[in-house]
């Protein structure tokens, strides 16, 4: 199945140059200094895309970072697979993830501010990029390296500091957003992805509830854990696709997928790699994980451990009926690096997010 879905890549990309592998790094520290050296991604045609044999993918719910849009992509080597679990993958040695931020542009070169959706190539004359994380499996382990874009959008370069830009992003109203985007460095890369204390870096997105979606693939929509399947990558993928679990579809729910899921699906992808009962946040006692029951644990009516100015001098973590008496929508509404959740990644606020965290603490009953 392998061979057939590369055969079709091939034909799909006809017209282009002889593509060389992607770089197969199982240890050692000698990584590229440039992106187009690990060979994931090729521009082709005014497009930026996943180069031969490698996979683009999307998630359910994903991770808001300051409106950025993301291309994702996978890749293993030639005749490995990864096994299916509900928690986490087990990918095999070699595996490389890439994850491109970048930024819509109109026809005046502002960037826009809109909602994130998956793509399977990026047209350069309509974007603007700015970085590509990637995350390598390697036999010690996973390893995050992040790349920054030139001004020419022809080459990124390895930049273990991190970066930051001074952005100005442009909605339909013409309202102005100032966003002060900040590429991690590869501790910050490492600290966010470590999603089991002590255990080291760990993919967070590629998981069953993300990848449980339709995906607009080249040949055509399909499921992208039965897509996966089909052609070599995946391996154990449950017969029973009703018992695979799966997040809510962002922007645009699927029947059956109430405010209570939308609102755990998107505290899922932004607070649950650190708010889980092994992750960095378990000290704080609230997870926000799918495994934890909606209770004390996940924040109702739950005292918080740090008081004062990190909690807006709110009592509970999450207060049935009344977001304004919530740490968690304080939290989350926050743009002061001293009190804002997430930590990184985002240097304004979720308004679309907010609005259905806020709308389901809300609908909430009860007294604390």
């Amino acid at each position: 199945m392998r061979a057939g879905w590369l055969l079709l890549t091939t034909l799909l990309l006809g017209g282009c140059e002889q593509q060389h592998a992607p770089l197969y790094l199982p240890g050692g520290e000698d990584y590229p200094d440039k992106l187009s050296a690990w060979g994931v991604l090729q521009q082709q045609g005014g497009y930026l895309q996943p180069a031969t044999g490698v996979l683009p993918y999307d998630l359910n719910t994903p991770l808001f970072t300051d409106y950025a849009h993301k291309l994702r992509t996978i890749w293993l080597p030639e005749g490995s697979h990864a096994r299916y679990a509900e928690a986490r993958f087990d990918y095999p040695v070699g595996t490389m993830l890439s994850k491109t931020f970048y930024y819509p542009i109109d026809t005046q070169g502002r960037l826009q501010r809109s909602e994130q959706h998956g793509a399977e190539a990026v047209e350069l004359r309509r974007v603007r990029l700015i970085e590509t994380r990637i995350l390598l499996r390697q036999e010690q382990g996973w390893v995050a390296l992040p790349y920054v874009w030139d001004e020419a959008q022809r080459e990124a370069t390895l930049d273990w500091a991190g970066a930051s830009f001074d952005l100005q992003l442009h909605d339909e109203t013409g309202e102005v957003l100032a966003v002060d985007y900040q590429v991690p460095d590869a501790n910050q890369c490492a600290g966010c992805h470590e999603e089991q204390a002590g255990k080291g870096v760990q993919p967070l997105g590629p998981k069953a509830r993300h990848l449980n979606k339709d995906f607009a693939y080249a040949d055509g929509a399909a499921n992208q854990l039965l897509h996966w399947q089909g052609i070599g990558f995946l391996q154990g993928v449950p017969a029973d696709m009703a018992s695979v679990p799966r997040n809510a579809l962002w922007g645009a729910p699927r029947e059956g997928e109430g405010l209570e899921h939308q609102a755990r699906s998107y505290l899922d992808a932004n607070c649950s790699h650190c708010h889980n009962p092994e992750g960095p946040g378990r000290t704080s006692g609230l997870y926000l994980d799918p495994a934890t029951p909606l209770s004390i644990a996940y924040g109702l009516c739950k005292q918080p451990v740090a008081a004062g100015k990190g909690s807006g001098d709110r009592l509970v973590d999450i207060h049935p009926g009344a977001p304004e008496k919530s740490v968690l929508s304080f939290r989350l509404h926050s743009t002061d690096p001293s009190i804002m959740m997430p930590e990184l990644g985002r240097s304004t606020s979720h308004r679309e997010g907010l609005e259905v965290i806020d709308r389901w603490i809300a609908s909430l009953d009860g007294e604390c």
